[in-house]
């Protein structure tokens, strides 16, 4: 008998924090990558933008040269702004990187520490002989259930400190971009603003445009395509769409990826949930009317931890009350349920 392997299912929550932190740090790592690259960018064509204008005036003279010069000031002023918030970004982005990799590391010693004590006391437990053998394999388990309690809890705070490293990031950067709000080379309220495609709905159509409905088809073909595939061996949470751990987040976040979403396979629910939340797709349990087909729910009080965001489901119906779902991890595999839709169930939901 495998002992790590079995310990390592007691120790699918922390298993999910790490992968978490994982895919963090891999996003983190292309934001910097991509800053990186624009204050780049910015930089040359400043230095292209003063080149050029310099030629320029050195041939020109007349009334209009003194009002190019002043604009051509400007511009030179906006371009140094915009590309000095870049480097500042790129910055905030490297502590970032920095905090998600010594929280990856840190979940990943919680694990390894978690499945090596508990194999040893199954180990232990599987030993004894003559009468005791069971009480001692009884204490074995109930050992290891003890500890998974206490390292999932050290792992909920590791994750937690994380995720306050991340929102004083994010103040960071929301501080950066109100400073170029309007330099006349980035305007990010004027970027969000901007219908996504020619459409006034953030992306997501109304049925009547749009590409919503051809994505719900999409979305709903792939995800009843799968129905009835199961995890592989039964109990292993070894699955196609995702890391070996609780798995119908990935599942669903794969069937949207699918379609065409642009969102990253997702091991943890409540991910999904602020994934929604950052592009303007989410809803609370108080506005469960908004559920649409292709959307996603999710069970639970909220998305702070694996043990309030409990599970995910891809809507297929709607109708009288009642929702029917695909969901990937129920019963160890793919398959239809329907539930009544309650914010006593689900506590949001996400649009694609």
């Amino acid at each position: 008998m495998d002992t790590r392997e079995i310990a390592r299912q007691f120790a699918g929550r922390m298993i999910a924090h790490r992968n978490k932190l994982a895919g963090k740090t891999e996003d983190a790592l292309l934001v910097q990558f991509a800053l990186h690259q624009a204050a780049e960018a910015i930089g040359q064509q400043q230095a292209d933008h003063k080149q050029a204008a310099t030629t320029a005036l050195s041939h020109w003279d007349g009334t209009t040269s003194d009002r190019f010069e002043r604009r051509s000031d400007r511009l030179g002023r906006q371009l140094r702004v915009t590309g000095e918030a870049s480097r500042a970004g790129e910055g905030i982005v490297a502590d970032t990187t920095a905090a998600l990799s010594a929280g990856h590391a840190n979940a990943s010693r919680i694990v390894e520490e978690y499945v090596t004590r508990a194999s040893q006391a199954l180990d232990a437990g599987l030993a004894a002989s003559g009468a005791g053998a069971p009480a001692a394999l009884a204490q074995a388990i109930a050992t290891a259930s003890d500890l998974e309690k206490q390292y999932t809890r050290e792992s909920i705070t590791n994750l937690r400190t994380v995720h306050t490293q991340l929102k004083e990031a994010a103040q960071r950067l929301r501080a950066l971009e109100r400073e170029i709000e309007h330099d006349g080379v980035v305007d990010p309220n004027r970027r969000r603003n901007r219908p996504e495609g020619g459409r006034g709905d953030g992306g997501r159509g109304d049925g009547k445009g749009g590409n919503r409905p051809e994505r719900v088809r999409k979305i709903l073909s792939e995800a009843r395509g799968e129905i009835g595939t199961r995890e592989n061996p039964p109990g292993s949470n070894r699955n196609p769409y995702g890391p070996t751990a609780a798995w119908c987040s990935s599942f669903a976040t794969a069937m949207w990826r699918r379609a065409g979403v642009d969102i990253p396979i997702l091991p943890f629910t409540g991910d999904v949930y602020e994934w929604g939340q950052e592009h303007g797709k989410a809803y609370g349990r108080n506005n469960l009317d908004e559920v649409r087909p292709g959307d996603v729910l999710l069970f639970g009080t909220g998305p702070s931890s694996p043990s309030t965001s409990t599970h995910i489901g891809i809507v297929e119906k709607v109708e009288n009350g009642m929702v029917t779902l695909i969901e990937g991890n129920s019963g160890d595999q793919v398959q239809r349920n329907t539930h009544r839709l309650s914010g006593a169930t689900f506590y949001g939901g996400v649009h694609p």
